[in-house]
Formats: C-alpha cells, structure tokens, sequence
C-alpha cells in the first residue's frame, strides 16, 4: 500500500499524462511516384518541385476565377463545413475551460417561519439569514492529466474539422473549374453540331433539287437526310448536356446564372475549334515533390492524423478512471441575520469542502472504455494510413493521366488536320464529279468526330489539371 502511495506521489508531482507517446504511423505507400515509361521505352523519374501558390494563378481565366470567387463565398456546403470548423472549435473551448477553476459570486437570503406545535418554546417563531460569497465550485485537480488529455481530444477535433473544411474547400475549386471546363467543351462541340446540322440540311435540300431533275438518285437523298437526322440528334444530345452541366455549376457557385459563361456564338468548325482552344489553354504544369512531401501536406491527411491524435489522447483520459479523483469546493463571503449587518465586523464565514474518490468496483465499466478507445485508436490508425494509400493512388492516377492525355490530345488534333485536308479534297473531287456524296458525307462524319474527339481530350487534359491541383494540396 505504501508503494502505491508513493507512485501515486510520484506521478502526481511530475504531472503525468497517461496517454501513449504518440508517434506518427509510417506512410505505408512507396517512397517514390511510379514511374513513367516513354515512347522510347525508358523510365522518366518525376521532376522535384512545388506547386503553384494559389488559386489565382493556377486558373488565369477571368470568367472561371469570378466562378470560384463565388462558389467559396456562396456555397452552401461550404458554409456547412465552416460552421462545423465553429462547432468544433467551440467544443474544443469547453474542454478547455474545465482546466480552469470556476469562480462565482453568490448571494442568498433565506426566511423561515416555524410553527409553535414544532417548536421548542411552544410559540412559533421566524427566522431568516442573507449571504455573500465567493466560491469555486468541485474544481478537478488533474493529477494524472485526465481534463488535459480531454482538452488535447477536443482540440485535435477542432484540428481535424478545419483540415476537413479546408479539404472541401479545394474539392469545391477542383469541381468548379472541372464543371466550367466540360460546360465549355458542349458549348464549342454543340457549336460545331449546330453547324454540321446546318451544313448537312442545305446538301440535303440541295441534293432533293438535283434527285428532281434527275441528276441525283434516291440513295444520294436518303443518305443525306439521314445524315442531317443524325446531325439534328447530335446537336440535342449536346443541348441536353450542356444544360445540366449548367446546373451543376448553379449548385456548385450557389449564386446567380449572371456568372455562367456566355454561349458561344462562332458558327464556323473553324472558329468553334478555335475559341476552343483559347477557352481550354494548356493547363499550369505542375511537377510534384516526394511522396512523403506531399502527402502530409495534404488536408485530408492532416485531418486523418488529428482524428489519430484525439484517439491517442482519449486512452489516457480512459486510464485516468482507474485512479483517485479530487476536487475542491471553497467559498468564502460574509453572513448575517439581517442584511444591513451582511458586511458588518465579525460576520465572515466560510467553508472548504476538498473531496477524493477512489473507484473500487464498477463492473468493468472503467476497463471497458480503455479497452473502447484502444479500438477507436487502431480505427483511426487504419482510417490514417488508408487516407494516404488512397492520395498516393489519386495522385498517382492523375500523373499518369496528366502524361496520356498530353499525348493523346497530340494525335488526336492530328488526325483533326488530317482529316480535315481529307475533307478539302474530297469536296473538290465531289464538285468536279469524280467522288460520290457517299464519299464526301464520309468525310464529313470522320472530320466532325475528330474535332468532338479533341475538344473532350482537350477538356479532360484541363480537368485532370484542376484536380490535381487539388490532390497535390493547392494552396
């Protein structure tokens, strides 16, 4: 017993915290990217660098910067996440107040009357006392660092949720930027359906005029009416789309329509593929440092890690039920039978009240909860090193994708050259009368796909930027 007492001594005087040292878990991801293998076959080691500062400069495009603008200031989720930030904080400020004493000043009249069948005179009698006081109310000394490792939870939450809302706040400008891009890839492709549907409905009246004076035949007008069919669905497809992309980026902005950009109004391919082009520019190129660099930089990540830390903190709070409690109730203030008295010489009163409870028997309860958050905390070691396999692989993915789509948008804006001196030529065979419309409408429909083709390489190229400006951290 007596050693007992003297651990207890010990520990009370270094105000020990009964939580374990807590050690960051290491990253189970590979130390490098991995690497890309190039035309030539040879691997090409990811370059060291950091990524742009800041959103405004990530995104030059005026229109898309007054987009994100308005989304971060009138996106209702991201008010959520920010009242959340509130909430925790708020939390965390309770948690942190239960380490201070709390004070009060008090006053207090009593009156009793006291009737003369209970009375030990036999006459009824009255009586009636005023108070002023001072007083702490069963203040915790936190010997074995119980309210502390609370506080520490309270306040790694707090942590996680502005991690959390700052991890939103960067989806929110990658979902933007995203949806502003594909809203301006349908409107160049529509632009461009438009004018096929155009193109195609003046051959096909064309070719109607030459089938009744015998110089076309029904195949010719068949083919071009479906053609001009098929333009016509195309262009409503495009239609559709394009207005539930506008609806998306509503939600998303939270605001007004005023800040959607304008349609388009170029009714050439030419000038359609063009506007493209300046409206899609090539995106910021971004080369990222190590993994280890990056990923604890990361807002998810950090998030991840406070929830560890609140976890780790609560198993010390658990221990701390196993050992004594002591608090204190002290109040000093000044009493008398009648209130013009209350401060007179000689009414001081006080009293102290120092309590300690030792818990024997609670069926287990105690144990339970260490047992309890020994779990959450391996939970929260999985969630932690589960968020950083899963920013390796997002990041990962986007590397690559960022290297394919560069490529791929390569070739497919050839093709959109070849094809299109393909459909030069054969309209000038088709109106010399060596090739047939079979031919020429061949032409036509392999030239529109590859500028459809290469305004969605173009788009995805810019969307994957935007998202991993948003997986390498932002700003």
């Amino acid at each position: 017993m007596n050693k007992s007492l003297l651990l207890i001594a010990v520990l009370a005087v270094a105000g020990c915290s009964l939580a374990p040292e807590y050690k960051r878990p290491v990253a189970p991801v590979p130390e490098q990217w991995p690497q890309k293998v190039g035309a030539s076959g040879t691997a090409q080691v990811t370059g060291k660098a950091a990524v742009a500062d800041d959103w405004h400069n990530f995104f030059p495009d005026a229109s898309l910067q007054a987009l994100i603008a308005a989304a971060l200031e009138h996106n209702r989720d991201l008010r959520i996440a920010v009242a959340r930030v509130d909430e925790a904080r708020a939390q965390a400020g309770l948690a942190r107040a239960d380490r201070f004493p709390t004070i009060d000043v008090s006053g207090q009249r009593q009156a009793a009357l006291t009737p003369a069948d209970l009375s030990a005179t036999g006459r009824s009698s009255s009586s009636q006392r005023y108070d002023a006081n001072l007083g702490i109310a069963a203040f915790e000394l936190d010997f074995w660092g119980r309210v502390k490792n609370l506080n520490d939870a309270a306040r790694a939450n707090f942590l996680a949720s502005d991690f959390a809302q700052r991890a939103f706040r960067l989806t929110l400008i990658s979902d933007v930027a995203s949806t502003y891009f594909s809203l301006l890839e349908l409107d160049r492709r529509l632009t461009l359906a438009e004018a096929a549907t155009k193109s195609r409905e003046e051959s096909r009246r064309l070719i109607e005029k030459r089938r009744d004076v015998g110089l076309a035949n029904d195949l010719d007008y068949f083919a071009a009416d479906g053609a001009w069919q098929a333009a016509r669905a195309e262009s409503a497809n495009l239609s559709r789309q394009k207005a539930a992309a506008e609806n998306a980026l509503r939600l998303l902005v939270g605001n007004s329509t005023e800040l959607l950009p304008a349609a388009t109004t170029v009714t050439t391919a030419t000038a359609a593929t063009t506007a493209a082009t300046d409206a899609l520019a090539d995106p910021a190129e971004l080369r990222v440092d190590l993994p280890s660099d990056v990923l604890l930089r990361r807002p998810d990540v950090l998030a991840a890690e406070q929830k560890l830390i609140a976890a780790n903190a609560n198993i010390g709070a658990a221990r701390a039920a196993f050992l004594p409690r002591i608090s204190l109730t002290a109040v000093a203030g000044s009493a008398s039978h009648a209130l013009a008295g209350l401060f007179d010489a000689g009414s001081g009163a006080w009293s102290f009240v120092p309590l300690i409870k030792w818990p024997l028997f609670d069926g287990g309860r105690s144990a339970g909860n260490v047992d309890l958050a020994e779990a959450r905390k391996n939970i929260a070691v999985a969630e932690y090193e589960k968020t950083i396999q899963q920013a390796f692989r997002e990041i990962a993915d986007l590397l690559a994708a960022r290297d394919r789509y560069g490529e791929q948008l390569q070739a497919l804006e050839a093709a959109t050259a070849a094809q299109g001196e393909r459909l030069q030529r054969v309209e000038a065979r088709h109106l010399a009368g060596v090739s047939s419309y079979l031919e020429l409408l061949d032409a036509q429909r392999e030239h529109f796909a590859a500028q459809q083709s290469a305004l969605a390489a173009r788009r995805a190229r810019a969307a994957t930027a935007a998202s991993l400006y948003k997986a390498l951290g932002g700003a």
